[in-house]
C-alpha cells in the first residue's frame, strides 16, 4: 500500500501559518514572505514528506519549468538530431522537455501548442516545415499569439512565416549549390524525389535544384513526388525506374528517402554509382557509415536545436528574430563522373 501523500494544508497547520502563506513559499509565487516564515514552511515541509504541486506551482508562477518540443516524426533522424540541441540547452537551465509529434498532420501543431499553453510550459520549440495549408496555418499563429500573450516563448526551425522568433536552414541555397556541385562532376541529365509537394520545405530544396541546374545550361529533372520517409524514397525510386528514365543522378530531397532510394536501386540491380548517382539532403550522422557513402548537404542539426532553444530561453524582444543556417555540400562515393 503506498503511504498517503502529505496536503499543502497540514504543512500549513503544522507550521503555524496560514495556507495561503504556504502556497506562496511552496508553490514559487512572485509575492515575498519573511524569511523566517520561509524556512519555517520549508523545514516543516521536509520534515513532513510533502512534494509539491507541479501544476500549482506553473499557476502561481504563470510558468512551468516545461519546455515543449514539437516535432512532425521523432523516429526521423533530421528531428532527433534537432530533439537533441533543444534538449541539451533546456536541461543546462534546469528545465524539462516535453516532446510531442504530429505524424506530420499540420492540424496537430496547433493541438500540442494548446495543451502546451494549457500547462503553461514556459517556451515552445516547433521543429517542421511548414506546410501550404493556409488555414492550419493561420490557426497555428493564432495559437503562437496566445501562447505569447500568456507569457510564453515559441521558436521555430523551419520557414520564417508565422512571426515569431525562425531558425531558418538554407533548404533553396543548399539545393542549388548541390545541383551546381553534381553537374561538375559531368551530370547532365537528373531526376529528383521531391517529397510531399504541400510542404514548404520540399518546394524549396527542389526549386534551389532546378536553379542550379539552370545555372549549368541543364535540362530541368524528372520529379516523382514520395513521402518524407525510407518507404517513400523507396516507392518514389521504384516508379522512377518504372519510367525508363535515363537520368545519370539522382537527388533525393531528405537523406531518409535517399536510404530507401538506394534500397530499391540495389534491388533492381543498378549499382550505386557506376551505374546511376545519387545525393541526399540533411547529413544525418546514421546515414555516414552507408556503402557507398551519401553525397548530401549538411546542415548543423543539433546546433539548429540549440540556436532555437536559446532563443526562446534568452528573454529575447518584442520583435521576431529569424536566424538564418547555411548548408554545406559534401560529396562522397555515391555520386561519380558518368
Amino acid at each position: 500500500m503506498s503511504a498517503r501523500q502529505v496536503t499543502l494544508a497540514e504543512v500549513a497547520k503544522q507550521a503555524g501559518v496560514s495556507l495561503a502563506t504556504a502556497s506562496r513559499v511552496l508553490n514559487g509565487s512572485t509575492r515575498q514572505v519573511s524569511g523566517d516564515l520561509s524556512d519555517r514552511v520549508l523545514r516543516t515541509a521536509e520534515e513532513l514528506g510533502y512534494v509539491p504541486n507541479a501544476s500549482a506551482q506553473a499557476l502561481a508562477r504563470n510558468s512551468s519549468s516545461l519546455v515543449g518540443l514539437v516535432v512532425h516524426d521523432i523516429t526521423d533522424p533530421y528531428f532527433s538530431c534537432i530533439a537533441a540541441g533543444v534538449t541539451r540547452v533546456a536541461e543546462e537551465a534546469g528545465l524539462v522537455v516535453v516532446l510531442g509529434t504530429t505524424g506530420r498532420r499540420p492540424e496537430r501543431e496547433a493541438e500540442l501548442l494548446s495543451t502546451l499553453r494549457a500547462h503553461r510550459a514556459r517556451a515552445v520549440v516547433l521543429a517542421g516545415s511548414r506546410t501550404t495549408d493556409r488555414a492550419a496555418q493561420s490557426r497555428l499563429a493564432a495559437e503562437i499569439d496566445a501562447f505569447t500573450e500568456q507569457g510564453g516563448r515559441v521558436a521555430c526551425v523551419s520557414q520564417a512565416k508565422l512571426g515569431t522568433d525562425t531558425v531558418v536552414p538554407g533548404n533553396r541555397a543548399g539545393g542549388r549549390a548541390l545541383a551546381r556541385a553534381l553537374t561538375e562532376l559531368g551530370h547532365k541529365k537528373f531526376a529528383v524525389l521531391g517529397g510531399p509537394s504541400e510542404l514548404v520545405v520540399a518546394r524549396d530544396r527542389l526549386a534551389g535544384f532546378k536553379a542550379g541546374l539552370n545555372d549549368a545550361g541543364i535540362a530541368p529533372p524528372v520529379v516523382v513526388n514520395g513521402a518524407f520517409t525510407r518507404d517513400g524514397g523507396y516507392e518514389a525510386a521504384m516508379e522512377l525506374l518504372a519510367s525508363k528514365s535515363r537520368a545519370t543522378c539522382v537527388f533525393a530531397v531528405t537523406d531518409v528517402m535517399a536510404m530507401g532510394a538506394m534500397a530499391a536501386l540495389r534491388e533492381r540491380g543498378v549499382r550505386i554509382p557506376d551505374d546511376m548517382s545519387i545525393a541526399g539532403f540533411d547529413d544525418i550522422p546514421t546515414l555516414r557509415d552507408t556503402v557507398p557513402a551519401l553525397s548530401t548537404v549538411r546542415l548543423p542539426l543539433e546546433e539548429m536545436g540549440e540556436i532555437a532553444a536559446g532563443l526562446v530561453l534568452d528573454g529575447g524582444g518584442d520583435e521576431a528574430r529569424t536566424v538564418r543556417v547555411a548548408g554545406e555540400v559534401v560529396l562522397r562515393a555515391s555520386t561519380a563522373h558518368n
